[in-house]
C-alpha cells in the first residue's frame, strides 16, 4: 500500500461477481445487464479468457484538492475510486493552522464527492482530509491538502518549477508511488531537457536529450528530438505494475539520462526504446527500434499504453519518417516491460497497404473482447499487430483529428467520428462503427482542410452526443443538425467536465466556455467561466494546455498550464460543485490510455456515454497495481 493506510476492497470480487451477474442477465433475458459493457460475455471471441482478467491499474490515493471559490467559501473535491464499494460515504475534516482536524460536514456525504465549506477562517491555513465511511465504519484519513492563509480567490493549484525553456507537454504519473500524480515535462530548448517533479514540485530529475535533439523540424526532426509537431517520443506509465511509473523514452547517441550517464553509439540515425526509471530518471533497460526503414533517416515516434491482452500493459510506438520521393513510412511497434526487459512483441509495416494514419493515435477495446486496439484515423491494428480493418475502402484519408467514445448510448458498442484533410471525393467528416469501421453517415462538400473536429455532450436537448467541425453542430445518432444557423456552431478545440452538469465544457485558446443550446452565440462570444490568462497562465502548442486529465478531486477534469517564466505549473481544477457521483476517470481504461497519448491534442473519452441522460456507468474490470 506503499505506506498510505486506504481502505480497499477484496480484490477480484467484484469483477467475478460483475461476471457472474452479467452471465446469468444473458441467459434469462438474452441481454447483458447493465453492470456488463459490450456484448454479451458468452459469445467472447478466440483469446477472450484474458479479457475477463481484471487490468492493473494505479493505486490512487483520494487525490483531495481544495481552492478557494468564493470569498467566504472553499471547495473540497476527492476522487471516488474504481472499486470503492456501492455505498461508500465520507466525511470531511478540517485542520487550522496546524491544530487538530476536526469534521465540517454533520451527516455522512453519500452523493457527490465534492463539499462547499463556509465555515472556515480563511485568514489562516486551512488542511483538509477524508475518510471514507463504510457499512457506518469510519476508515483511515486520506493525504491532506492545504490551503494557504489568506489565498487568492482562484480554480488554480500551482507547482514550482525550476528556471528553465518553454514547456509543450506534460505527462501524468504516480513515480514514486504514493498514489498520486507527479509529473514529467518538456523544455523545449537546443538541445531539449525532460524534467520531473513531485505532485507538489519537488524537483526529481533532468534527462538531456543531446546533440541530436537540436534539429525540431515537425516532419523530419532529429533522432532524439521530442515534441514537435504530431511527435512526442515520450509516455509516462506503470509498465510492470509494481505501483510506481516508468518514463518510455525513444532515444539517440547524446542523450544524458538522469543520473549522469550518456547514450552513446556511432550512428546518430540509429534510435533505441528505453525504459527511464520515473524516481531517478537513470536507464533501466533499452530495445533497438527496427531499421526497416533506416535508409530513410531517424523515425519521429508518437508513444502511449494500451492493454493490448486485455490484462497487461504495453508500450504502443507510432514511428514515421520520410522517404524521397515524399511519401512516407508508417511502423507501428508494441513492447512489454518485465521490470528487467523490454521486449519487442510485434512491429506492424504499412509498406504499400491503404491504411490512412492521421495526428493522433488512440487504443481502447473498439470490439468489446476485452482487450485494446489500437486505432488510427483510417484504420485499427488488433492487439497481434495485424490489420483489423482499414477504412480506406470507405474512401477515408489523411486527417487530423478523430474521437472514438460512446458516441450514442442507444447503439451497442463505440461510434468513431473523424475529419478529413483536403479529400479529393468531398468527404468532410464522418461517423462509423469503431468496432468494423462501417460508416453510419458522411458529409461532403468542396474539398477542403478541416483541421478541426470534436465530439462531446453538448446539447442536453438531444439523447447522445454532438459532433462537429466548420459545417454545423450535429446530433451525431440523428445526423440531425441541433442549431439550423451552422455559424453558430462552437469552436472545434477541446473539450472537458468542469461545472456540475453532465455536459460537455470548452476549452478553447485559453478560455472554458460553454455552448447554451437556449441560446447559442458565435464562436468568440461564449459564455465563459475561466480566462486562464487571468490567473498568469500562457498557452501551449496550438493555444492548448499541456495536459488535461482528471488529476486530482472527482471526476472533473484539470486543464494543465505554465506561467510566462516557465517555473510554474498552474493547474486548473474546478471550483463548481456538483452533486454527480462517478469514480474517476482515471481508473477508466480508455480514459487513462488516452492520457498517455499526445499528437495534435485531443480530449480524452471513457469508454462509457458520459453525458445528459447517462445511465449508471459499470464498475471498471480493474485492479490496483503494486
Amino acid at each position: 500500500m506503499n505506506g498510505k493506510q486506504r481502505w480497499v476492497p477484496r480484490r477480484g470480487a467484484a469483477t467475478i461477481a460483475t461476471v457472474f451477474l452479467a452471465l446469468c442477465a444473458t441467459l434469462l433475458t438474452g441481454t447483458p445487464s447493465p453492470a456488463s459493457s459490450g456484448p454479451p460475455p458468452t459469445a467472447l471471441p478466440n483469446g477472450a479468457e484474458a479479457a475477463l482478467a481484471a487490468r492493473p491499474m494505479e493505486d490512487l490515493g483520494r487525490g483531495v484538492v481544495a481552492v478557494r471559490s468564493g470569498a467566504s467559501q472553499v471547495l473540497v473535491s476527492w476522487r471516488l475510486l474504481g472499486l470503492d464499494p456501492q455505498g461508500i460515504g465520507f466525511n470531511v475534516y478540517r485542520s487550522t493552522a496546524g491544530g487538530a482536524y476536526t469534521r465540517v460536514n454533520s451527516a455522512v456525504l453519500a452523493g457527490g464527492t465534492n463539499y462547499v465549506d463556509t465555515t472556515a477562517d480563511l485568514t489562516r491555513s486551512n488542511s483538509y482530509h477524508v475518510r471514507p465511511v463504510v457499512d457506518g465504519v469510519e476508515q483511515a484519513p486520506s493525504d491532506a491538502f492545504t490551503l494557504t492563509a489568506n489565498h487568492a480567490q482562484e480554480p488554480v493549484v500551482r507547482v514550482p518549477l525550476r528556471d528553465g525553456g518553454p514547456v509543450k507537454f506534460v505527462w501524468a504519473g504516480d513515480l514514486d508511488g504514493d498514489g498520486e500524480y507527479d509529473y514529467v515535462l518538456d523544455r523545449q530548448t537546443s538541445p531539449q531537457t525532460l524534467e520531473a517533479y513531485t505532485s507538489d514540485g519537488r524537483f526529481l530529475w533532468e534527462v538531456d536529450l543531446g546533440p541530436n535533439s537540436t534539429n525540431q523540424d515537425n516532419i523530419e526532426p532529429g533522432s532524439s528530438t521530442i515534441d514537435v509537431g504530431h511527435n512526442d517520443g515520450v509516455t509516462v506509465y506503470d509498465f510492470n505494475s509494481d505501483g510506481r511509473a516508468e518514463v518510455a523514452l525513444r532515444i539517440a547517441d547524446g542523450v544524458t539520462f538522469g543520473d549522469g550517464t550518456t547514450w552513446t553509439h556511432a550512428d546518430d540515425n540509429r534510435q533505441f526504446m528505453a525504459i527511464l526509471d520515473g524516481r531517478t530518471g537513470a536507464l533501466l533497460n533499452w530495445a533497438a527500434v527496427p531499421t526497416d526503414y533506416l535508409a530513410d533517416g531517424p523515425m519521429a515516434a508518437r508513444l502511449g499504453v494500451a492493454y493490448l491482452d486485455g490484462a497487461t500493459p504495453s508500450l504502443v510506438a507510432y514511428m514515421k519518417n520520410r522517404r524521397d520521393d515524399g511519401g512516407f513510412n508508417l511502423m507501428m511497434t508494441a513492447w512489454r516491460w518485465s521490470g528487467q526487459n523490454l521486449s519487442l512483441q510485434w512491429k506492424w509495416l504499412r509498406g504499400n497497404q491503404n491504411a490512412p494514419d492521421g495526428h493522433n493515435t488512440r487504443a481502447l477495446d473498439v470490439d468489446g473482447d476485452g482487450a485494446d486496439e489500437i486505432a488510427e484515423i483510417g484504420f485499427v491494428l488488433d492487439g497481434d499487430g495485424t490489420l483489423e480493418y482499414s477504412m480506406a475502402g470507405e474512401g477515408v484519408v489523411h486527417g487530423d483529428r478523430f474521437h472514438i467514445a460512446d458516441l450514442d448510448p442507444s447503439r451497442p458498442g463505440l461510434e468513431g467520428y473523424g475529419v478529413q484533410q483536403s479529400n479529393p471525393s468531398g468527404l468532410l467528416e464522418y461517423y462509423y462503427d469503431a468496432s468494423n469501421g462501417s460508416m453510419i453517415w458522411e458529409h461532403f462538400g468542396s474539398p477542403a482542410d478541416v483541421g478541426r473536429g470534436m465530439a462531446g455532450d453538448v446539447d442536453p436537448r438531444f439523447p447522445g452526443m454532438e459532433v462537429w467541425s466548420f459545417s454545423g453542430l450535429y446530433n451525431a445518432p440523428s445526423n440531425r443538425l441541433t442549431e439550423p444557423n451552422t455559424s453558430l456552431r462552437p469552436w472545434p478545440q477541446l473539450g472537458l467536465w468542469w461545472d456540475g452538469d453532465l455536459s460537455m465544457e470548452l476549452l478553447n485558446d485559453g478560455k472554458i466556455e460553454q455552448w447554451d443550446p437556449a441560446n447559442p452565440t458565435p464562436t468568440g462570444s461564449l459564455p465563459r467561466l475561466v480566462s486562464t490568462w487571468n490567473f498568469g497562465a500562457v498557452t501551449a502548442a496550438q493555444g492548448g494546455p499541456t495536459l488535461v486529465g482528471d488529476l486530482l478531486g472527482d471526476w472533473r477534469e484539470e486543464a494543465v498550464y505554465t506561467n510566462a517564466a516557465y517555473d510554474e505549473l498552474i493547474i486548473f481544477t474546478t471550483n463548481q460543485p456538483s452533486t454527480t457521483r462517478l469514480y474517476t476517470l482515471a481508473h477508466n481504461p480508455a480514459y487513462r490510455n488516452a492520457m498517455t497519448f499526445k499528437g495534435y491534442m485531443q480530449s480524452h473519452h471513457p469508454d462509457y456515454y458520459l453525458g445528459s441522460g447517462m445511465a449508471q456507468p459499470p464498475r471498471p474490470n480493474i485492479r490496483y497495481a503494486g
